[in-house]
């Protein structure tokens, strides 16, 4: 609904797509929402975002995320 930042994708087939940026002179679709990490599978025949559940703790209300990258060991 927000549209997506940026995407990172495994070599798994696992995405990991960071939404809800707000930048000074950039239109945001939803102001007063935080910002979110979605995970797809894109092994999977109707592959859809999934909004992952974030940490207790976090600080969710100042959460915008610009860009995503990911570690493979």
């Amino acid at each position: 609904e927000t549209g997506s930042e940026d995407i990172e994708i495994l070599p798994n087939g696992l995405a990991f797509i960071s939404s809800g940026l707000k930048y000074p002179g950039l239109k945001s679709f939803a102001p007063d929402k935080p910002g979110e990490i979605f995970l797809m599978d894109l092994n999977e025949d109707n592959p859809r975002a999934v909004e992952l559940r974030i940490s207790r703790g976090f600080d969710l209300a100042s959460f915008n995320p610009h860009g995503i990258s990911t570690y493979v060991d």
